[in-house]
């Protein structure tokens, strides 16, 4: 059977703008003679409320002077294009190719090179042949093949997939033609601003509860206003988080960018996790890998990125007992779930139905997110692969463990950093890390004649994600 829609969890904001009857106590009939029995303490039905912990784990925090952060990652080392034509006809000694990739310019192969050139169409052979000429102005090559019976499959409508695997040159010739030079790209991200504040009278600072209030953090009282102000700097911290995992850039015409619709707020957004490594990381559109079959897939993605030795996969719980459950299968006694893995399941221990991770090809372990499970958050969107709002629904994400080197032009040489890490604006006189402070009259503060108190929270932050390739998102939509 499944878990009944009613009751549910309660998704009510316990946050309100103004005092209502949820967020204060008004049973004060003290005519009644039958008092009632009360609790002391108010009951944490909810356990921690908190989301934030993913970027705490992972990642790093440092500052940053400028409105723009770049970094440089390198390129490959080796040259291979994959949208390759020619002209020539089948069993042709020699061919011209025209190299018709995305984004070059400027062809990287040289007169002597030797290179391997396949269809991109199931059956023909390949080819292996001598450059003899390149027209970089062009971006064509022409190349003597080894094959006495030249050129197999020649086709106008077919491509080709060309790389470079050495070179050959006849005794006592002149040197290799030209030179190459090493090609970085270039990455960027923008800081945005964060505030929120909390504000209570000086009148509703004098009444005093009779319930002991209490928070994640630990603060305790009886005062309802303290208990408000802790929720809100959890609050704060854990947009801090969720706001580099969901940030994205305003595009070009959208109503954010627009300054005659938005005149006032943030105009420019910010590159978060999700958006990077969905436009240039690895996709899994299929919602959850169920199968060693789908994580060998994965595998050989990984293979033709960085292949980092070690991952993290933060996943939903869905997500984790499915990868507990391909785990099982493969124990000849999982299916009747005695024992599997490396637990001794004993009838004098509980039995452990879990795994923290797995190694095949690379060591891969588990950890829950509680981001992805929270029903307030995006743990309350639908993930059925059948649902009706799946397309973009969030399983788990991938994350490489360690640190690469990267050219920081604030240092102005190669440093160590994590793949994932905040960078925050920062100078000798200004912090913008983490900045509170309290203005008006009340609760000790004497900045204004305002009868209240302000708590005032800022950051100005964004996320740099190094090395996107060796990331895998896990959601559903292709």
């Amino acid at each position: 059977m499944a878990v009944l829609s009613t009751p549910g969890y309660q998704l009510q904001p316990s946050a309100e703008q103004v005092a209502l009857s949820t967020n204060y106590i008004t049973n004060f009939d003290f005519l009644n003679q039958y008092l009632p029995d009360t609790y002391e303490k108010e009951f944490e039905r909810y356990g921690n409320r908190t989301v934030a912990s993913f970027l705490r784990m992972i990642g790093a925090e440092m500052p940053s002077i400028s409105d723009q952060i770049k970094w440089a990652e390198q390129g490959r080392l080796h040259t291979k294009y994959v949208n390759v034509t020619t002209t020539v006809l089948t069993n042709g000694d020699s061919a011209t190719f025209t190299v018709n990739d995305l984004n070059v310019s400027g062809i990287a192969i040289r007169p002597g090179q030797t290179v391997m050139i396949t269809p991109n169409v199931a059956g023909p052979t390949q080819n292996k042949g001598i450059v003899t000429a390149v027209n970089t102005a062009t971006d064509t090559f022409t190349v003597a093949f080894y094959e006495a019976n030249g050129m197999t499959n020649a086709s106008a409508a077919n491509t080709f997939t060309v790389f470079i695997y050495g070179s050959e040159f006849k005794k006592g010739t002149t040197g290799m033609v030209g030179s190459l030079e090493a090609e970085d790209e270039i990455f960027s991200n923008s800081p945005i601003i964060i505030k929120d504040k909390y504000a209570v009278s000086g009148s509703d600072m004098a009444q005093i509860g009779w319930i002991e209030i209490t928070t994640e953090n630990g603060a305790t009282g009886f005062l309802w206003y303290l208990k408000s102000e802790h929720e809100t700097r959890l609050r704060f911290e854990d947009y801090l988080e969720t706001s580099m995992l969901e940030a994205v850039p305003a595009e070009s015409g959208s109503g954010a960018a627009n300054s005659g619709l938005n005149p006032t707020y943030g105009n420019k957004g910010s590159e978060g996790v999700f958006y990077v490594v969905n436009s240039r990381g690895n996709v899994w559109g299929g919602g959850n890998p169920t199968s060693l079959a789908d994580f060998d897939t994965i595998i050989s993605r990984l293979d033709k990125q960085g292949s980092i030795e070690e991952n993290v996969l933060f996943v939903n719980r869905d997500f984790s007992f499915d990868i507990d459950d391909m785990l099982a299968a493969q124990n000849s006694y999982g299916a009747g779930g005695t024992s599997y893995g490396l637990f001794d399941n004993d009838r004098d221990m509980a039995l452990n139905l879990g795994f923290t991770g797995f190694r095949r090809g690379y060591d891969f372990y588990k950890t829950d997110w509680k981001y992805l499970n929270d029903p307030t958050m995006r743990g309350g969107l639908t993930s059925s692969a059948t649902g009706a709002t799946t397309a973009n629904v969030i399983t788990g994400l991938l994350v490489p463990a360690g640190s690469t080197t990267v050219y920081d032009q604030i240092l102005g040489k190669n440093a160590k950093r994590p793949f994932l890490h905040v960078r925050y604006r920062a100078s000798e006189t200004e912090d913008r890390r983490y900045k509170t402070w309290i203005t008006g009259s009340a609760g000790g503060a004497a900045t204004s004649d305002l009868d209240a108190m302000e708590v005032n929270f800022l950051s100005e932050r964004a996320v740099c994600t190094l090395g996107a390739n060796n990331f895998v998102l896990f959601r559903y939509g292709a």
